[in-house]
């Protein structure tokens, strides 16, 4: 019979309940105890509440193998994990000269006397395992607890990683289970969440192992695929399996196979092929030459990106000739393949691609609507246009609209 070890993961900081804040450090420590065959049962955020922190620390020492913290580490009132960790374990906490002699040295070896207020890191909790950070004056700590595991880790990213990595792996790999779990994401383009799932449902439904989850992110669907097995070849074999289906079903409309974003999908088909492209924007305001620079190595394959946003930057700087925008308007099908042939032939590229459209909240009209966008591309074959009308607030037809141009190149390239 399989089992697998349950983790719970406690990120600790009043910051991370703030609306401009990600609690990016649950994220990667799923992934790696995943790796390691220890299922994330769930995740806590809790403020700088003596509290409410006890409370969750206790919950999940009582049902969960793995309790792993992140924060609280630091030298101030405000980092309380120490002191509440050792509270709700009913252990002391002692202060330990090695590590506060390993704290004040590495003051020492910036110039710098330590603050006193940073003797507060070298308080340990009783029968904890320290776990080195080279990178900071935190340390963390290992507590086996009635048979279950508790890690402390930093905040910091760059000092939480290599300690969990480094020190936290190897403690864990004993405690975990006899199964192995293994994700995988297949991103969609061009079909809704109700259309992915009526075709693949029939697939996914005969599986209890792999699972399948479908979510709708902005422009495109996500298929989560989770197997479990005995070990990671076998887990993915099981994926390989079922993910070869969904593809046979949904054909070209998947795009990704191992969770690539499009702009990555369509550079590697631009770089493999020697392909070059241009792209010309106007209601997308630079976003599509943003995404396809974000990838390293764009340098290969794009050229260049121009936001002709009025009328006659269109005419301008893209050669659109003024009787199309006088008789079809800048947002048009005829507009959006001028601009395409005009940034392919301005910059002399393989491929030019344009959007131009209605973004909003303003601006449309009963014959063109917010939402309204058209998308064109040309190469030296031919140049081909799609009409768009998408949903959604301004941020998200700006997004929507560059997802569906990358989409169209991407689909030429194949």
């Amino acid at each position: 019979m399989f089992e697998t070890a349950t983790a719970e993961i406690i990120a600790i900081g009043s910051e991370l309940l703030a609306p401009d804040r990600t609690d990016t450090n649950s994220l990667w420590l799923t992934e790696k105890l995943n790796s390691l065959g220890i299922e994330v049962k769930l995740k806590t955020i809790v403020g700088d509440d003596d509290a409410r922190l006890e409370e969750a620390i206790r919950d999940a020492v009582r049902r969960s193998k793995v309790v792993i913290t992140t924060g609280g580490l630091g030298p101030t009132e405000d980092d309380i994990t120490r002191k509440i960790t050792a509270r709700a374990l009913g252990r002391r906490l002692l202060l330990d000269e090695t590590v506060l002699a390993e704290i004040r040295q590495r003051f020492e070896s910036f110039g710098m006397a330590m603050p006193e207020r940073n003797s507060r890191q070298a308080m340990v909790i009783e029968d904890a395992e320290i776990l080195p950070n080279p990178n900071g004056t935190a340390p963390g700590m290992f507590i086996a607890h009635e048979g279950t595991a508790i890690v402390l880790l930093p905040g910091p990213p760059r000092e939480m990683k290599p300690m969990f990595e480094n020190h936290a792996t190897p403690r864990l790999a004993g405690r975990v289970g006899s199964l192995r779990v293994v994700r995988r994401l297949l991103r969609v383009a061009g079909l809704g969440e109700s259309a992915v799932d009526e075709k693949i449902a029939p697939i996914y439904t005969q599986y209890d192992n792999p699972q399948t989850t479908i979510l709708f992110n902005q422009s495109e669907i996500e298929i989560h695929l989770t197997a479990r097995g005995r070990t990671e070849t076998d887990a993915n074999t099981l994926l390989d399996r079922l993910s070869e289906q969904i593809e046979e079903r949904l054909g070209n409309a998947v795009f990704s196979f191992a969770g690539e974003k499009m702009e990555e999908v369509v550079g590697l088909k631009l770089s493999v092929g020697g392909y070059t492209v241009s792209v010309a924007e106007s209601c997308t305001g630079g976003l599509i030459a943003q995404r396809l620079t974000d990838v390293p190595g764009s340098s290969k394959y794009f050229i260049e990106g121009v936001v002709a946003y009025a009328n006659d930057a269109k005419t301008r700087t893209l050669g659109v000739e003024p009787i199309l925008l006088l008789e079809h308007g800048g947002v048009s099908a005829k507009v959006a393949e001028a601009m395409a042939e005009g940034i392919r032939k301005h910059a002399g590229t393989d491929f030019g691609l344009s959007v131009t459209g209605i973004a909003g909240p303003g601006g449309g009209t009963e014959e063109k609507p917010v939402g309204l966008v058209y998308i064109a591309l040309a190469n030296d074959v031919k140049t081909e246009h799609r009409k768009l009308k998408l949903p959604g607030d301004r941020q998200l037809i700006r997004w929507r609209a560059s997802q569906a141009a990358l989409d169209l190149l991407r689909r030429r390239l194949i």
